[in-house]
């Protein structure tokens, strides 16, 4: 059906090297040449600041700037993927720790044997930066880390640390293996761990290093002493000091290295509720502002919704105005496991941190630890990457370009989401997650997303049962005038499909609009056990996830799952 439908709309305008570029993209040909169509979108895209300079990575931006950052320039799969939709979907988690950190315990094996019994087929191991890091733990950790790809080759492990961002929080930095990953790494750290600067450096002097970190990354990629490097923000509104215009800075610093921040913090099992956990906060999101925080934050944004971070979390919120902006920014989910629920090991005895850069291996104790925390990686939450193959620069790839999907506890199985040219049923047709659909205006499209409900149970011990599926869709406008803004007003949940099949697939279909402005959409999905109204009303949100009350957030009584954004332009 269908297949005697015109297809060349799939089409991004990013072709391959050599390929005709629009005249009107094209800053080579004045403007005095083209038709007054072109002139017209040529104007609109520069007063916007979507053409020449600023503009690499944005969706909207000049041909090659997608392919800069990972995007997907036709609507096909990027290689050999045997997985859903074309591509292999791969579970991973980026934000780990070990007996290298100070704050945990764990060998790197542990973390890896156990990620991958639950699971995983990618991880990042990412102690914290510190002196002590930076003079010995970047370099011991890194046998460990050789060792067990040699002992676990079907698990990808990749060598990052969790950087102190100067002025900020933390965030995950990673590389890809290589000759040179300690070096980088350990040059980077020593150079711009917010830990490592002078403590008299004022705000402004802070935030220029954190966008000096972010390029020097960049820039060993390109000269090509290591393949790929990667950052993202960790928890980033828990303490309320990654403010708007920080993360505008560290996205536009480079967008090929700095493309996203975690959806959903780790730390989930301390909202298990008392006596038979923590009882504490997901996340540890139980702060209040401080003098460090940026004062336009609500208070409301200082705890997790539904186990998500308010900046994901809020429909219309700080991660629609980014997308709204055509910003390329993605969210992951991890374990942030340093210290795990009902583990029964502790750190050797004697263990010397400040010497030795790291814990003594752990040691059995035959109790069981029910105030941590943390879950395995893999146990709880999972990062789903879009690979073209299970490798390491695949891993990094799918991730750069947001081909990426998140959730709790195993709620669905597996997911495919695509928009297309409505109508068009050719088998794995469409733009991906992460993806830009470019079509003439007038044109309708439509969002067909495949779910493969969950059949088997997750690690609690029950199999999940999705209940709603929302459609969220914004107005791309251009580069916000403020940078410090964290709202996007267009932005709105504009489909809710209940479902009542609780195994097999299921294929929703929502048709978009004809195309008279660009916009991009995501989707959520939930368990529907815990729902209010958005931050911003029921208007915009009106079943959104509950804001998780201390003492009073079992994680496994109330799960999600996002995706990352698809865009649709004109062309």
């Amino acid at each position: 059906m269908g297949h005697g439908h015109d297809h060349h709309h799939h089409h991004d305008e990013t072709g391959s090297a050599g390929a005709d570029v629009p005249e009107a993209l094209d800053l080579s040909v004045p403007e005095t040449e083209l038709s007054p169509g072109d002139r017209s979108r040529r104007r609109f895209l520069l007063g916007a600041g979507l053409l020449g300079a600023g503009a690499a990575a944005s969706v909207l931006a000049h041909p090659g700037a997608a392919e800069a950052a990972g995007l997907p320039h036709t609507h096909g799969p990027l290689g050999g993927g045997t997985g859903k939709g074309g591509f292999r979907w791969l579970a991973g988690d980026h934000h780990i720790h070990t007996q290298y950190s100070s704050d945990a315990q764990y060998r790197v094996l542990d973390q890896a044997q156990k990620g991958r019994a639950y699971g995983l087929d990618w991880l990042v191991i990412t102690d914290h930066g510190s002196a002590t890091h930076a003079k010995i733990g970047v370099d011991k950790v890194n046998p460990d880390i050789v060792r067990t790809r040699a002992e676990l080759p079907d698990l990808l492990t990749f060598q990052g640390l969790e950087w102190n961002i100067p002025a900020a929080e933390h965030a995950t930095v990673f590389v890809h293996p290589g000759k040179n990953e300690v070096a980088v790494l350990k040059q980077f750290e020593n150079a711009y761990d917010g830990s490592l600067l002078p403590a008299t450096n004022t705000a402004e002097q802070n935030e220029a290093m954190a966008v000096a970190g972010i390029r020097f990354l960049g820039e060993q990629v390109r000269k090509r002493r290591i393949d790929g490097a990667l950052f993202f923000a960790n928890h980033p509104a828990r303490r309320g000091i990654d403010s708007p215009h920080e993360i505008r800075n560290w996205r536009d610093a480079d967008p090929t290295v700095a493309v996203g921040f975690e959806g959903a913090p780790g730390h989930q099992a301390a909202g298990i509720p008392a006596p038979n956990g923590r009882g504490g906060a997901r996340g540890y999101y139980d702060n209040n502002p401080s003098a460090a925080s940026f004062p336009g934050y609500p208070l409301e944004s200082y705890r997790t919704w539904g186990g998500f971070d308010w900046m994901t979390a809020t429909v219309g919120g700080l991660w629609d105005s980014l997308l709204t902006e055509g910003k390329a920014w993605w969210i992951t989910v991890n374990s942030d496991s340093n210290v795990n629920y009902l583990d029964q090991t502790e750190r050797g005895p004697g263990s010397d941190f400040a010497t030795n850069g790291r814990y003594d291996d752990p040691v059995y104790t035959g109790t069981i630890n029910t105030s941590a925390g943390d879950f395995w990686p893999g146990y709880y939450g999972r990062t789903n990457v879009g690979a073209s193959a299970v490798s390491y620069r695949a891993v990094m790839d799918g991730l750069r370009a947001g081909r990426v999907w998140v959730d709790h506890g195993r709620l669905i199985k597996n997911l495919d989401a695509r928009v297309r040219v409505a109508g068009d049923r050719r088998d794995a047709t469409g733009t991906p997650l992460g993806g830009v659909l470019r079509v003439k205006r007038g044109t309708s499209t439509e969002l067909v997303l495949d779910i493969d409900l969950q059949d088997v149970p997750n690690w609690a011990g029950f199999v999940p049962s999705l209940k709603r599926v929302d459609v969220i869709v914004g107005t791309v406008t251009g580069p916000a005038g403020d940078r410090d803004v964290f709202t996007a007003p267009d932005t709105r949940v504009v489909k809710s499909f209940e479902i009542s099949k609780i195994k097999g697939r299921i294929s929703l279909v929502y048709a978009l609009s004809r195309l008279d402005r660009p916009f991009y959409l995501r989707v959520r999905g939930t368990d529907g056990n815990r729902t209010q109204p958005g931050l911003l009303g029921a208007a915009v949100d009106p079943h959104g996830p509950q804001l998780d009350v201390t003492g009073a957030a079992d994680p496994w009584g109330d799960l999600w799952f996002y995706t990352n954004p698809i865009w649709v332009l004109p062309r």
